[in-house]
């Protein structure tokens, strides 16, 4: 079965087919790149205009087909000109997942325009951090974040903000609406491969999120990887079971139901951008409900879900899974965290025609390192599939060696994908990226096949629902608080979401501090996914090591769930 995987991968890497890559030297660095890549995601989008009559994007009963959001796109591209904002500069988007995200996030980039992608989670305090280090012209957000964001409007008064779906008007805030009245064609730009696509943030180390900058190289790169995973499994899947493939033109565009934040690579760069390539159909939805999900999948004909593990289990769990017809699906899986072994087989049994899949990727990578899917799917259970070709991929040991095949050690990987860097942050860039390598702060293995395997993590981090929460971040603002002596954050193991937040605080003698006075301060102070959801409270000081550390394993494991307040 992997000699003809091994074969398949090979023809379509081979010089002269659609997936040949060679190197060049980018930062000072050498990186694979593939021959026949486009310049810029402006390309990507341009091309998009092929699929003029097809249905784009849909939420709920509204509809744009492509020539429909290219017109949109048009006008919003003519109306940041209008601004003063110039191929360079940076927009940020503060936006649950409406169609407008993905309008605003192809008008910027088709013109050379950096995107700032807002946590739409964030806090005041978050909103103000992000703000403040990527230093956008224009802001966009929804009243949600609105409301959020003129609390602390005046620490920003040379950023335009432009108000979508209000339904009232809001004094010093630009209508949506008069923006895309502004008209026009695209506007004529060049874009360099190595200029800023977007910044997307990324938990931080030292307690604050790391703006990280996805190039157009990375992100187009990205999209390539994706179209690469899909043909070797597919041609190699099929030689295996001694059918022909499928004639590509008898290939209905996709229909993708997005599921995750658009300000995270999973549904921006690997779904939806996948899927725009491709002229597919995107279905938003307000927020993740899996009875929900499946009237759409029926509705819809939803042929790609792809979530947080969390999420295939619950829509094939639903008690009302039989009720609705799901044979559209052709592929479920997870991005984000690993799909749990056990849920490969019960996707392949559940759904009839769909193929279990997952990737492997981070920010850093500006979407996906690995992918794997079906047979090899269900034959690797654990693993996460093999890098894709532009990626080199390397186990090292703590001093940065590499280590035989087989032997677990920290994964590194290099290729056109891999960030630029961390805005304003030459520290931690150079802390995370050595002659190109990104570090992945994960330990794994790669077996004979070249299959990845992520068996532990380096980093200091709870991996909940997708989201990566450093603990340190946490940690930091729990130290603002009066009445905090010690505290020690790591991640509960968790059924549905894989793993929960907790802390062990040292309260100051006399101080008094609850574990509701916690939470009520940390929902001033940040997102409400990073507030522990197990608090326990001791009147000692927490366990350390020789050198000062505190013991976090050793804290996690002796302390009781049933104890947590």
């Amino acid at each position: 079965m992997y000699d003809v995987y091994k074969e398949t991968w090979d023809t379509l890497t081979a010089e002269g087919a659609p997936f040949h890559y060679r190197e060049i030297e980018v930062r000072g660095s050498p990186m694979r790149v593939y021959s026949e890549a486009p310049p810029s995601l402006r390309e990507i989008w341009l091309a998009s205009a092929a699929h003029a009559t097809n249905d784009y994007l849909v939420f709920r009963e509204e509809r744009w087909t492509y020539a429909e959001a290219h017109l949109e796109t048009a006008s919003i591209a003519n109306w940041l000109i209008s601004q003063g904002v110039n191929p360079g500069d940076r927009v940020a988007i503060a936006l649950r997942n409406y169609p407008e995200w993905l309008l605003l996030y192809w008008a910027c980039v088709s013109t050379g325009v950096t995107v700032v992608g807002m946590n739409a989670w964030w806090v005041e305090d978050e909103m103000t951090y992000g703000l403040k280090d990527s230093a956008p012209k224009v802001l966009f957000c929804d009243e949600e974040r609105l409301a959020r964001y003129v609390n602390i409007r005046d620490d920003f008064p040379d950023i335009t903000t432009v108000g979508v779906r209000l339904p009232n008007a809001v004094d010093g805030v630009i209508d949506y609406k008069d923006v895309i009245a502004t008209g026009g064609d695209l506007p004529e730009v060049s874009v360099d491969p190595d200029t800023d696509a977007c910044i997307f943030y990324t938990s931080g180390t030292t307690g604050y999120p790391k703006g990280a900058q996805l190039t157009h190289r990375g992100c187009v790169h990205n999209i390539m990887n994706l179209a690469f995973a899909s043909q070797v499994n597919g041609l190699s899947t099929a030689r295996i079971n001694n059918v022909e493939p499928p004639n590509p033109e008898d290939v209905q565009p996709p229909s993708a139901l997005i599921t995750t934040p658009l300000f995270h690579v999973t549904a921006n760069n690997c779904l939806a951008q996948g899927t725009t390539v491709a002229g597919g159909k995107l279905v938003h939805t307000y927020r993740w409900d899996a009875g929900e999900a499946l009237k759409i999948i029926e509705a819809e004909k939803i042929t790609n879900l792809t979530g947080v593990p969390v999420m295939s289990r619950e829509l094939i769990s639903h008690p009302d899974f039989d009720q609705y017809d799901t044979s559209s699906l052709m592929s479920v899986g997870g991005g984000g965290a690993q799909l749990q072994p056990d849920l490969v087989g019960k996707i392949d049994r559940a759904i009839e025609n769909a193929n279990p899949s997952t990737g492997y990727g981070m920010t850093e990578t500006s979407g996906i390192i690995t992918s794997i899917a079906g047979k090899f799917f269900l034959d690797k259970p654990a693993s996460c599939g093999p890098a894709m070709p532009v990626f080199e991929a390397k186990v090292v040991d703590t001093d940065g060696n590499e280590l035989a095949q087989g032997k677990p050690g920290e994964l590194w990987v290099r290729g056109a994908p891999v960030i630029k860097g961390y805005i304003n942050r030459e520290d931690a860039t150079a802390e995370s990226i050595t002659d190109g390598w990104m570090h992945t702060g994960d330990v794994a293995s790669i077996d004979e096949h070249g299959f990845i395997f992520i068996v532990d993590r380096v980093k200091d981090m709870v991996l909940r629902g997708g989201e990566n929460i450093y603990c340190s971040e946490v940690e930091t603002t729990l130290h603002k608080m009066e009445g905090i002596a010690e505290c020690s954050v790591f991640g509960v193991p968790d059924d549905r979401l894989g793993e929960e937040v907790g802390v062990s605080i040292f309260v100051k003698p006399g101080t008094g501090a609850t574990a509701d006075d916690i939470r009520a301060f940390c929902r001033e102070h940040m997102a409400k996914h990073k507030i522990p959801r197990y608090i326990w409270l001791s009147d000692t000081p927490l366990p350390r090591n020789a050198s000062g550390k505190f013991l976090k394993r050793e804290l996690r494991d002796t302390l009781d769930i049933a104890d947590a307040v």
